[in-house]
């Protein structure tokens, strides 16, 4: 997952891009409940610790790439808890491999965010209420691709397929009779705000970090306006940065790379800030279960707490940006989503 280590001067053109979203946010419309409810948990706390004492027997989640990294810690907690956990997975056969050695209710379900058909073979397939579902998979800073309708993948992958998964399992959803939907998102939304009149740099010249950020603001915003429509049904939406984790996400990242952004020193030794996987999928976990949480939805969360918003001169990394918690932003992005996926729920 990214992190602002040594991020700025990598990339020199993200403080203009957070002024300029500051100036596009000042009439910006956010959440009351965007702010700490001090949890008791924190940066170091573990998915297990925050599951402890959650009996989830008899609900079922989906958590898509819940094989590697964050995915299979939020699984291997999720089902420790007595779910049935449905594990959406790009390969298959791979996650059968990693999942061979985790206790609980776990099955495997071929789905690739990047497929369109896929997605809907995958909505189709399941039968019941779906209680929690993770939208954890994601690619980052990978060179330009796009998938067969012309998206650019990034967008595509890490928004657009999970929008349409959640509409085709909006009915299941719903069935929970109290569902949680969790976005994984991440510190890098601060690059800046989804492009709507250009979200598949068509015009626009790719840049990897760009693209990955407006996707992962895009994450944020998807859960604000998800929280909103969803609400009335028992549905309710959260995102969450999980902290800088080093995991199979980094693989388009060359090592000189990641040192010269801090992420390690050149003997390879990570950042003492980076967070173990345990760690890092603790957040998701506490957003999908914790009872802190009843009554709450559509904010912005990091180390197992709702995430205080950025204010000029605050903490060099972490705190949510007004442009990824932006209501108004959130409805127009939702727009841009239906009409793009072809998709209209909730």
């Amino acid at each position: 997952m990214l992190t602002s280590f040594g991020f700025a001067s990598r990339l020199s053109w993200s403080t203009n891009l957070e002024k300029q979203s500051m100036r596009e946010t000042t009439v910006a419309q956010i959440s009351e409940l965007q702010k700490p409810i001090n949890s008791g948990f924190g940066m170091r706390s573990s998915a297990m610790d925050v599951i402890h004492g959650i009996d989830l027997t008899g609900k079922t989640a989906v958590v898509t790439g819940g094989y590697s990294g964050l995915g299979l810690e939020t699984v291997r907690a999720l089902a420790s808890a007595g779910a049935r956990v449905i594990v959406a997975a790009r390969r298959p056969d791979a996650a059968a491999t990693e999942l061979a050695g985790v206790a609980g209710k776990i099955e495997i379900a071929a789905l690739d965010l990047g497929d369109p058909a896929s997605i809907d073979a995958f909505g189709e397939s399941l039968s019941g209420p779906v209680h929690i579902l993770i939208n954890n998979a994601a690619i980052m800073a990978n060179p330009l691709t796009r998938d067969s309708r012309g998206y650019e993948s990034q967008f595509a992958t890490n928004h657009l397929g999970h929008f349409q998964l959640v509409g085709r399992l909006w009915d299941n959803l719903v069935a929970a009779k109290g569902a949680r939907v969790v976005s994984v998102s991440s510190i890098g939304h601060r690059i800046g705000a989804p492009d709507l009149n250009d979200p598949n740099f068509e015009t626009t010249p790719y840049d990897k970090w760009l693209s990955y950020g407006r996707a992962k603001s895009a994450n944020s915003l998807f859960a604000v306006e998800l929280d909103a429509r969803g609400k009335a049904h028992g549905i309710r939406a959260f995102s969450l940065h999980p902290g800088g984790i080093m995991t199979n996400l980094q693989r388009h990242l060359p090592q000189e790379e990641m040192i010269a952004m801090g992420w390690m020193d050149k003997e390879g030794n990570l950042n003492p800030l980076f967070k173990t996987t345990e760690q890092g999928a603790a957040t998701s976990v506490w957003c999908a279960t914790s009872p802190q949480l009843d009554g709450i939805g559509g904010v912005y969360c990091e180390d197992c707490d709702i995430a205080v918003r950025h204010v000029a001169g605050g903490k060099a990394h972490g705190e949510v940006r007004d442009h990824a918690v932006d209501q108004d932003a959130a409805r127009d992005l939702w727009a841009l989503s239906e009409n793009l996926t072809g998709i209209s729920y909730g």
